[in-house]
């Protein structure tokens, strides 16, 4: 009993077999379109601590003396309503306290929002420059795939997050430790402070806290973003089967190209072959090569190369010179020169003015014109 097997079943990543070569530019930018690029959201992450704790180091006091007058406000402003409307306060008035504070609240901590929205950016830019897409948000259906979901979940990509998380917890935690301990003496001497010492202290540990978090944040980003740029060239990579797909798919199958181009050069040949008859004189290898010569003072300032060939095809244009009595001259040298240098419709260049110009004078010598 024979049995038949497909070969390409045990072909590595499909079947075009093994994914070696680099991604090209069309892939990477399809890619690009779909928004698939190699980005750590650890450094944003990260970019996004550092500003905002350098911002609260920088303005904590102008920020809690800030915040303290808002509360101040509303605990002058209770005792004053209780005696207005001897102890009901009226929702409405309730809430245009609280929608006031609020609303003093946002406007002073919105610098630090603003400074965070544009240090991301700055972080997203960094890492893959200016795309806008909204493809990623568009929904897909293959995304509800369950099967795929639980791919997802039990994948290395997910353990590699798992692991980079547990990393991430324990250097937390080790830092806000080691940084307390520093601290415990002054901590158990909060109770002795005024309100104002102890939410200055509180908030001068808490942003030296967040500055190391923030820091080890930055330096886990880089290596991630560096391991994201790895895994995306690796698996941007093709077969050199989707290579030559992709290049027939942008250029065109050659073969057709080539049919092309022969189609192109064969409706050339005729276009020469009908001009051939204006010609003044052809000059020969004689052989190899066959250079057709006209000369039109009115038109041209010199004299101009309107057919040429070789072998065969030279032989055809001298063939067609005898039938329409266009002196054929033989000069090997000159021949090869005007054939190898001057493309058909190009007049003659200057350092061959002479030598053309002396085979043109005995054509004409010879025909009886001036």
């Amino acid at each position: 009993m024979i049995l038949k097997y497909n070969l390409q079943f045990f072909a590595k990543d499909g079947p075009g077999g093994e994914k070696t070569e680099p991604a090209t530019d069309k892939k990477l930018t399809d890619a690009r379109k779909e928004g698939q690029v190699a980005k750590s959201k650890e450094i944003g992450n990260a970019l996004g601590l550092i500003s905002l704790f350098l911002v609260l180091k920088i303005w904590i006091g102008s920020i809690g003396t800030s915040l303290l007058g808002v509360f101040e406000g509303i605990y002058n402003w209770i005792p004053e309503m209780v005696k207005m409307y001897q102890g009901r306060i009226p929702e409405k008035e309730i809430l245009h306290l609280v929608g006031n504070a609020m609303l003093r609240i946002i406007i002073i901590l919105l610098p630090i929002f603003i400074i965070g929205s544009i240090v991301a950016f700055v972080g997203d830019y960094i890492q893959v420059k200016w795309k806008f897409t909204t493809k990623p948000l568009q929904p897909k259906f293959s995304k509800m795939n369950p099967l795929k979901g639980l791919k997802k979940i039990i994948s290395a990509q997910s353990l590699k997050e798992l692991l980079l998380s547990a990393v991430k917890i324990t250097l937390i935690l080790y830092i806000t430790y080691t940084t307390l301990e520093d601290q415990w003496e002054v901590i158990f001497l909060l109770y002795d402070m005024s309100l104002n010492q102890a939410i200055f202290l509180i908030g001068d540990i808490t942003i030296s806290l967040g500055l190391k978090i923030a820091l080890i944040y930055l330096i886990i980003g880089l290596a991630d973003f560096a391991y994201q740029k790895w895994k995306f060239k690796e698996d941007m990579k093709m077969t050199k089967q989707e290579v030559k797909d992709e290049y027939k798919n942008a250029e065109g199958d050659p073969q057709i190209k080539g049919k092309i181009r022969q189609r192109m050069r064969e409706a050339s040949r005729r276009r020469m072959m009908l001009n051939l008859p204006q010609a003044d004189v052809v000059i020969t290898n004689p052989t190899h090569y066959a250079v057709a010569i006209k000369y039109a003072p009115d038109e041209y300032e010199a004299p101009v190369v309107i057919a040429k060939g070789e072998d065969f095809l030279a032989q055809k244009i001298k063939e067609v010179a005898k039938e329409h009595k266009i002196e054929i001259v033989e000069n090997k040298p000159l021949a090869r020169m005007l054939y190898a240098n001057v493309e058909i419709g190009e007049m003659v260049p200057p350092e061959l003015y002479q030598a053309v110009a002396e085979i043109l004078a005995m054509v004409y010598h010879i025909q009886g014109k001036a």
